[in-house]
């Protein structure tokens, strides 16, 4: 079993994460949110239930955000 099991992942639009509750996710401020490449979405991860900012957002397992940002729009061009 990975390490990472227990984590779960939301992806917020730029606007949805300034209503980030950094007392309730994995991310201590701002400057440690990953963003696509450009900056339109970001991940926020959680342990345990979800909080309630994010209710209505689709949760990923580790391995599904692992595919997600493995995809082009979170890598920026070279």
């Amino acid at each position: 079993m990975s390490r990472f099991s227990d984590r779960k992942y939301v992806i917020l639009t730029a606007s949805e994460a300034e209503d980030i509750d950094y007392s309730l996710v994995m991310q201590h401020s701002a400057d440690n949110l990953r963003w696509n490449a450009d900056e339109t979405k970001t991940i926020v991860k959680y342990v345990g239930s979800k909080p309630r900012f994010l209710y209505g957002k689709d949760t990923l397992t580790h391995s599904q955000i692992i595919t997600e940002v493995a995809k082009d729009e979170w890598n920026p061009e070279e």
